[in-house]
């Protein structure tokens, strides 16, 4: 007679089997040098490049969300450009030299790493994860939402398959098969789990910070976008706007959620989002979009998430063009109650007119107070005063002249390119960076005497 175990505590049995896995995996390539670890990541980044519309095809269809060609360049932006850069590092063994100083920066990886893993984006997370564990000398195993659970273990399948074949020990990187939230809990508490990677819900967020361990995690990302009287090309700008928050149906939180227009180019600016996608909406539709898009106690439905904009406004009662990419709303006020002022993960744009760039800074100060403090604000100008007045508000990335999603995430602007996002102590993150390899080591100084120590007596 077979017994058979209860599923939760097949979860569990489950988690404290891979992290067992994962500690040998990395007890076993601890000391490693750079070049062995970037052949994995070479592997890697090869293997996942090559499966990116199978793994997007995967992501699309199990959650429901999203574009599947957008999906793809997701998958190939990380095995790609982001494994590039990565691979031009190092994260381990020496990493500078200060001679003058004398003083030398070595970085020692941490150990295992649990990653938690959004449903929004459950491939291209875990080829970034993977990636970036293995480049710093880590195991990793990753923890998927149950929604996007086969999508995530076939991309984990793929990285540790490659990572195999290069060379590296079985249960370097894995993946929950049974993932639940208490498994999730049981892997992030694991007494040899040594630090979080998170991504994720508010919900899933709070538990990593909670758990006991070092975490880094990401916050909510309610991204006003200011254009000024002094950017250049409006046609640009929209269609900027447009792409930005129309890409993969708006599951990415580093997409603008408002633009907060300078009242002298208001209606020129709203004519050009029109040609460039966005079908305005009444009042009425307004409300019946709020409906469809949040529960009664103000929290976004799963069902609405990641949706068409036609697809939305269908399920609101209305239509729209079939060419329309995005639904645009304008307001006047931001707050708790206005729930079209949150961050929606869905291709909608609020708008708002403001008198000037003072009141264009305080509105985006508003926007960020209401769930996005720490993410990132996306400013359209040529003033370089109105550039510098908005340089100060609580966000991590100021990203300028360029689209939020493509500048923050590393490509079209030069900060660290990456698919991790920290949002800083604004929102209750250790990190405001992109996160990199560089995050996921400990840095140790080997200093030499620099002054004669008595000194300190003198």
């Amino acid at each position: 007679m077979t017994a058979t175990l209860d599923p939760d505590l097949a979860a569990l049995a489950d988690v404290r089997a891979q992290v067992a896995a994962a500690t040998a995996a990395f007890d076993a390539i601890e000391g490693a040098d750079q070049e062995f670890l970037d052949t994995l990541v070479r592997a890697m980044a090869s293997a996942g490049y090559a499966a990116a519309e199978e793994l997007a095809r995967m992501a699309a269809d199990e959650t429901g969300y999203g574009v599947y060609e957008d999906k793809i360049i997701k998958n190939r932006f990380n095995t790609g450009f982001v494994a590039d850069w990565m691979l031009a590092r190092r994260a381990v063994g020496v990493l500078w030299a200060d001679e003058a100083n004398k003083v030398t920066a070595i970085g020692s990886p941490m150990g295992v790493i649990a990653a938690i893993i959004p449903v929004t984006n459950p491939t291209a997370t875990v080829l970034f994860k993977s990636l970036a564990a293995v480049k710093a000398g880590n195991a990793v195993v990753h923890a998927p939402h149950p929604r996007a659970a086969k999508a995530s273990l076939r991309a984990a399948e793929i990285m540790a398959e490659a990572a195999r074949g290069a060379g590296a020990p079985e249960g370097l990187v894995s993946c929950l098969s049974q993932p639940t939230l208490p498994a999730t809990r049981e892997l992030m508490s694991h007494p040899d789990v040594r630090l979080v990677l998170a991504t994720g819900g508010p919900a899933m967020v709070a538990a990593a910070y909670s758990s006991g361990k070092p975490t880094i995690a990401v916050g909510a990302g309610n991204v006003p976008a200011y254009v000024d009287r002094s950017a250049d090309d409006l046609t640009e700008v929209a269609t900027m706007l447009v792409t930005s928050k129309a890409f993969d149906n708006g599951t990415a939180c580093v997409a603008e959620q408002s633009v907060v227009i300078d009242e002298p180019i208001a209606d020129r600016l709203i004519a050009e989002l029109g040609r460039a996608g966005i079908a305005w909406l009444s009042p009425d539709q307004q409300a019946a979009l709020e409906r469809t898009l949040f529960d009664e106690r103000g929290g976004l439905r799963p069902n609405a998430v990641g949706q068409s904009a036609v697809r939305l406004a269908q399920l609101s009662g209305f239509s729209v063009p079939a060419q329309t990419k995005v639904l645009g709303a304008e307001l006047d006020r931001v707050g708790p109650e206005i729930l079209l002022s949150r961050e929606i993960l869905g291709p909608v744009l609020t708008i708002y007119r403001e008198s000037g760039a003072r009141e264009g800074h305080r509105r985006c100060r508003e926007i960020l107070a209401l769930g996005g403090e720490g993410h990132t604000v996306a400013v359209h100008a040529g003033d370089p005063a109105v550039i510098a007045r908005f340089s100060d508000l609580p966000a991590g990335r100021i990203i300028v002249n360029s689209p939020a999603l493509f500048g923050g995430m590393g490509y079209s602007c030069n900060v660290d390119p990456s698919f991790q996002l920290g949002t800083g102590t604004w929102s209750g993150s250790i990190c405001s960076d992109n996160v990199t390899p560089l995050h996921l080591v400990n840095i140790k100084r080997v200093a030499h005497l620099a002054r004669p120590w008595r000194g300190v007596y003198a």
